[in-house]
């Protein structure tokens, strides 16, 4: 019989008395190791613990498998104490690249940040934004006026992206979502699918009357006069994903909620 694949395990946890105590549970039943002599990182908690390990981890070549201890788990598998090394080892292995944010600010400075889930601009006042988009240097839409606009990755599809009523993107398509945030000019424009190959630039119009912040997850740069925005393919971290975890049944269930 074959070694497991995965036998060196670290733990962490969105520290919240449920994925804690389980935490407690799996550490006592499998062991635990140091995440700096692991092979695998188990994440115990929901959708953002697991955009905060991804984070962490984006250096170190370490896969990322979660379990579902939090409130929303699009991107977790099913919490089980039993036969974990046995699901580690027949798990599916997803390859994940950030998002590279760069930000220009009207001082001039300039800002660099990766993102998992998206990279969002959002207006700061109470005035709309007023924003120009370019795809790979040929401008596609000449004005947008709305409260913002996201870039969001397969990943962070059923994330702030879903919220805003944009499309739901299956794990590994080749595909960003550009999707606007309370479009008011042009009314009927409702957002657009870019490869995942293409340069995406905003520009920001009327930058001291309507300012404007950028992030790339959690990193935020406030008074921005431009962002660009790209898959960063020298960058990456690999998610796992139990065989039966049935992603592709719960993106088109989720299409379909009404």
């Amino acid at each position: 019989m074959s070694e497991p694949r995965f036998q060196r395990i670290a733990f962490v946890s969105s520290q919240t008395p449920e994925a804690d105590a389980a935490r407690e549970r799996l550490v006592a039943r499998y062991g635990m190791v140091a995440e700096e002599e692991a092979d695998v990182v188990v994440a115990l908690g929901g959708d953002g613990l697991m955009l905060q390990t991804l984070h962490r981890f984006r250096e170190r070549d370490l896969p990322i498998y979660g379990m579902h201890r939090g409130s929303v788990g699009f991107l977790m598998n099913t919490y089980r104490e039993e036969g974990l090394v046995e699901r580690l080892t027949a798990a599916q292995s997803v390859t994940i690249h950030p998002l590279m944010m760069e930000a220009v600010t009207s001082s001039g400075m300039r800002h660099r940040a990766p993102a998992f889930n998206e990279v969002s601009l959002l207006r700061q006042s109470y005035q709309a934004a007023k924003l120009r988009i370019s795809i790979d240097g040929k401008m596609r839409l000449e004005e947008l006026i709305c409260d913002g606009v996201i870039v969001a990755t397969p990943a962070g599809s059923t994330a702030y992206n879903l919220s805003a009523h944009g499309p739901i993107l299956p794990l590994g398509t080749a595909l960003l979502a550009l999707t606007p945030i309370s479009p008011f000019r042009p009314r009927r424009w409702r957002g657009a699918l870019v490869p995942d190959r293409a340069r995406i630039d905003i520009a920001v119009m009327e930058a001291d009357k309507r300012p404007v912040s950028a992030a790339a997850d959690h990193f935020e740069v406030r008074d921005i006069i431009a962002v660009s925005a790209r898959l960063d393919t020298t960058s990456s971290v690999d998610m796992l994903f139990d065989p039966d975890h049935g992603l592709d049944e719960r993106i088109l269930r989720e299409q379909f909620v009404y």
